[in-house]
């Protein structure tokens, strides 16, 4: 059984600036909650309750949101509004949380390696807080169930273009045992599109042996001159352990930029059991002369519109 979770969240989120000059991007919410908490969601769901969260400097509001907050539900109480925080005080009781500092911004592999001396000698699942994935089964609830059943590392894939394979992880198949599951023969990090094994491509979610750990205490540096948690993975490979990949099942939102996160929004609320009728009622009632092309809007002055969808 997978007991303990890494979340990655040092990240300076410089493509969000000036929004998260004060703000970790992982607070940023998609529509009524910051992003962290869908990771945390799915999580819990998957069956895990510990969570390690890697943090840098000025992140110390992720661990307020995950804490108690007697004042603030008091005053709820006395307006009848306790229901607003129902969800978020359900998961800090049922959860524990544990904030480790990454000194240095140097990569995944580094953020991940902080995080050593409170996992021990166990199984750890990875989270990516970029990556927000909805489905009718949790996607590590996925990978959990492969590794349990394999004895195997596993990283979760997806096709995407090969014109866009030098963004990510990409793995070479060694041999494929169903539509979504795969055995991998190696991983390549950002590789040129030319030297691409495939075009599956690692996203978000890790279930990892402690023995990466061992490979990651020799601080090797990849792309970007990063240690890279690809990188280390591979190592794994060579020294005999077994790494499986798994297509996700769901959708994937990419939230690491402006356009990503207002994706999900949007996605998000026209999915809300309460607000999705309104949502979807404004999106009908644009002007189809509102126009967004490189980042400026402009707004026709002729007769209105109704936009279809």
């Amino acid at each position: 059984m997978i007991m303990k979770a890494i979340i990655p969240a040092g990240g300076l989120g410089t493509r969000f600036l000036p929004a998260t000059k004060s703000l970790p991007k992982e607070m940023l919410p998609i529509f009524d909650k910051p992003a962290i908490q869908y990771i945390v969601e799915e999580g819990i769901k998957s069956g895990i309750k510990n969570f390690v969260v890697v943090t840098g400097r000025n992140k110390s509001v992720i661990e307020d949101h995950f804490d108690i907050h007697p004042e603030l539900e008091a005053f709820l109480r006395t307006k009848n509004k306790s229901e607003l925080m129902d969800g978020i005080s359900k998961l800090v009781t049922n959860s524990n949380f544990i904030y480790v500092r990454q000194r240095e911004p140097l990569g995944l592999g580094h953020a991940v390696w902080s995080a050593k001396h409170v996992i021990g000698n166990e199984h750890v699942a990875v989270f990516l807080p970029d990556d927000i994935i909805m489905g009718k089964t949790p996607t590590m609830a996925q990978l959990i169930q492969i590794a349990l059943q394999e004895k195997c590392n596993v990283v979760a894939v997806q096709e995407v273009p090969m014109d866009e394979v030098s963004r990510y992880g990409i793995i070479g198949v060694r041999k494929q045992f169903s539509p979504n599951l795969f055995q991998v023969k190696e991983l390549v990090e950002k590789p040129l599109m030319s030297e691409a094994p495939s075009n599956l491509a690692i996203v978000g979610r890790y279930v990892l042996s402690p023995k990466i750990f061992a490979v990651l205490d020799q601080q090797h540096l990849g792309a970007g001159g990063e240690i890279q948690l690809t990188d280390a993975i591979q190592e794994l490979l060579l020294s005999g352990e077994k790494v499986f990949a798994y297509k996700i099942q769901g959708e994937r939102y990419d939230i690491g930029t402006p356009l990503g996160l207002l994706k999900a929004n949007l996605d998000y609320a026209l999915r809300h059991p309460r607000h999705a009728g309104v949502v979807l009622e404004y999106l009908k009632g644009l002007d189809k002369e509102f126009v967004v092309m490189q980042g400026k809007a402009e707004a026709l002055n002729k007769p209105a519109k109704t936009l279809v969808l």
